[in-house]
């Protein structure tokens, strides 16, 4: 099942901040509700998990992502994601372009991307893939949207910090389906539509 993503958040800092915040990956991987970082192969190679609770049961996701490519004159980033959870039963893969506009307000993360997914996760069928994507792109981009501005100064910056001290660290409920999460570590920021096909 093949699931194509497009969103747009907007953030109230100037560009050159959310392109820097952009570059970070296991910044950008963090904003993702339990989601993570956990070895920097290179520049351009980084391997990430991802715990996921629903209720009483807890799941984990190991993937790979890889950066493709860098324009730095356009603020963009196009990056290749891998994973399956650690059971075997489900894969998926995320193909992904985001990028910093400047923005009456400040700037937006713009983002498409397309993910693959086989086994169980896609067995929940294209309609709660894209409630349970646009779910997960939602937080995703409060917390980037909060990084950007938390790096800068002033009572705007400590507001967003403190906003990002209480957000939750795992990821709950049907917010699951790794489908999304998967291309996701840093991917599925992007922005207006979600759709499936």
């Amino acid at each position: 099942m093949q699931v194509k993503l497009e969103k747009v958040f907007p953030i109230p800092a100037s560009p050159d901040a959310g392109w820097t915040f952009l570059q970070d990956i296991p910044g950008v991987a963090s904003c993702m509700p339990g989601a993570e970082i956990i070895e920097t192969v290179d520049d351009s190679h980084y391997k990430g998990r991802v715990n996921a609770r629903i209720g009483p049961a807890s799941m984990a996701f190991n993937g790979t992502l890889e950066v493709r490519g860098v324009d730095a004159d356009r603020r963009e980033l196009h990056i290749v994601g891998n994973g399956q959870d650690t059971k075997g039963s489900s894969t998926a893969q995320m193909d992904l372009t985001a990028g910093i506009v400047p923005a009456d307000a400040g700037c937006e993360l713009h983002g498409h991307a397309t993910v693959t997914v086989n086994g169980k996760a896609a067995s929940l069928g294209g309609r709660m893939m894209t409630q349970v994507a646009d779910q997960i792109l939602n937080q995703f981009g409060k917390r980037f949207a909060d990084n950007v501005v938390a790096a800068g100064d002033g009572e705007s910056a400590e507001n967003a910090r403190e906003q990002l001290a209480a957000a939750p660290r795992e990821l709950n409920g049907l917010a699951l389906v790794w489908s999304v999460i998967v291309g996701f570590i840093k991917g599925l920021f992007g922005g207006g539509k979600v759709k499936a096909g």
